[in-house]
């Protein structure tokens, strides 16, 4: 298989997380963006969305952006250097994305996530709610690593693994790292004339991870080992994944128009990946009962909205799994809850109009949504 065969998989993506590298988005000879790239770039996520796919991105750049005009740029930083670089290069990071994705008529959105905000339960919910509210808005959410508050030796690769959790927290369906190389290669190519290139990987062996090696000199993150770290977590997560060079222009279209490049397979979609996990790696904390007709809608689709609820039992919080039971009793699904238990008490039969009445504050429409929901017998 080439890797133009298995271009589709980008063109089909319904949503696209594209992590790009410091030394991709800065010119290193004076520090600064490399504007018409990130134009090119930009035009290319234009053209993603035009073809009906939702695009986040995961940007380094902030560190590389500050040092040269505070002029650190002659050693090794501590971390209190790092944190202030970060604050302050960050500023000139997201608007040069806000400034060359308003010239398509995009709308950027900032968020700043560190490892923990998609680990712990809570932060990962919050995270993953204000993601697909931007994404519902049509925005474009451009996401770094939180390296001012960062308490540990920023690391290689951070920003690859963060790629790998925003895909993995957002059911995304391609993730694409750009890259100052095209692919997987049997060896470094830059040392070993030899080397083969790998258009695509089946399965994440102990025979693919050995060919990660140590991450480049620079001020980049990355590596060829963290890139396969990444790789391991987003197609367990059912996510594709594509390394492609990004120097040159338009570097999206190249991968759609069959450039070389290496694509590893999700395990799985993402859909059903996500769906075996609530349906059945869960001890449910409580159960809900529906009507006749909230059943049907769940069978056809829909989120489970609180009026089609006639019953609750149980004590649980906000993103805890929660069985669904009919007026029979029979446990007909689960799902990730939206609200805890007294908050759901309080809007069960309830039309989504009065949610905000009934609780003080406007919340998401649906008790579940149906991203969050897998049913025994679909």
């Amino acid at each position: 298989m080439t890797a133009a065969a298995c271009a589709p998989h980008l063109a089909q993506a319904r949503r696209i997380v594209i992590k790009i590298g410091s030394a991709l988005l800065v010119d290193s000879a004076n520090a600064t963006l490399r504007q018409q790239w990130l134009q090119s770039v930009c035009a290319d996520i234009a053209d993603l969305r035009a073809h009906g796919a939702e695009v986040i991105v995961v940007s380094s750049g902030a560190i590389s952006l500050a040092r040269h005009r505070l002029g650190l740029t002659s050693r090794r930083l501590r971390l209190d250097e790092k944190q202030a670089m970060a604050s302050v290069g960050q500023i000139g990071l997201a608007q040069g994305w806000s400034t060359a994705l308003a010239d398509h008529n995009l709308v950027a959105a900032q968020l700043l996530l560190t490892p923990d905000d998609t680990e712990n339960r809570e932060r990962h919910l919050n995270a993953r709610a204000t993601l697909q509210t931007l994404l519902d808005l049509g925005c474009v959410p451009v996401i770094n690593e939180n390296d001012a508050i960062a308490t540990s030796e920023i690391r290689f690769g951070d920003n690859d693994r963060l790629g790998a959790r925003v895909a993995q927290m957002t059911g995304a369906d391609c993730l694409v790292l750009l890259s100052d190389i095209d692919g997987l290669y049997t060896a470094d190519p830059r040392q070993d004339p030899s080397a083969r290139h790998i258009p695509v990987v089946e399965q994440m062996s102990d025979d693919i991870m050995a060919m990660g090696g140590e991450p480049p000199p620079g001020y980049s993150s990355g590596g060829m080992r963290t890139k396969l770290l990444a790789a391991k977590i987003a197609t367990r997560a059912g996510a594709n994944m594509v390394i492609g060079a990004g120097q040159e222009h338009h570097p999206l279209r190249r991968l759609q128009n069959g450039g070389l490049c290496t694509w590893f397979l999700a395990q799985t979609d993402a859909g059903s990946a996500r769906k075996r996990w609530i349906g059945g790696s869960l001890q449910p904390k409580g159960s809900l009962t529906i009507d006749a007709g909230a059943c049907r809608a769940l069978q056809e689709g829909a989120s489970l909205l609180p009026a089609g609820v006639t019953g609750l039992e149980g004590v649980f919080g906000r993103g805890d799994l929660v069985a669904i039971r009919n007026a029979e009793g029979n446990v007909i699904g689960r799902g990730l809850i939206g609200y805890d238990s007294d908050e759901s008490l309080k809007l069960i039969g309830h039309r989504s109009g009065e949610m905000e009445q009934l609780l003080g504050y406007r919340g998401r429409d649906a008790l579940i949504h149906r991203d969050d929901l897998a049913l025994d017998h679909p």
